[in-house]
């Protein structure tokens, strides 16, 4: 399993407003509007640096979802992340993600009896 400072070089991509109010795999609604990001193997929760290297700018995300399932893509990213980076004109751009902290890959679920829309408890 990596761990803080394990690096990876490759494709980032990102989604956006199809997906938007859809359940991420962390059970989170996904919301293009926010930073975040998908990867098929870290645990959900990460938190990892992800820097374009077109043009040197870096975004912290926190991996909530699964994917990109395509060949060579190692990353994809939220419409505001890729935002923060400089990467929605070009669609795909060739990255370094670095994990910053490993998540304990639970699964956020609503919070009970909260009465907070966005409240989360997490969960196994």
């Amino acid at each position: 399993m990596p761990g803080c400072g394990w690096t990876e070089r490759g494709l980032a991509s990102w989604y956006g407003a199809e997906f938007a109010g859809l359940p991420t795999a962390s059970g989170e609604t996904f919301d293009p509007g926010k930073v975040s990001a998908a990867h098929r193997a870290l645990p959900l929760g990460t938190v990892a640096d992800v820097t374009n290297e077109k043009n040197g700018r870096t975004v912290r995300v926190r991996i909530n979802d699964r994917g990109p399932f395509v060949a060579g893509r190692i990353v994809d990213l939220s419409r505001a992340a890729a935002e923060e980076i400089g990467s929605v004109a070009d669609g795909v751009v060739p990255v370094t993600l670095s994990v910053v902290t490993l998540g304990s890959g639970r699964r956020a679920v609503s919070g009970a009896g909260s009465g907070a829309s966005e409240a989360r408890a997490w969960a196994v």
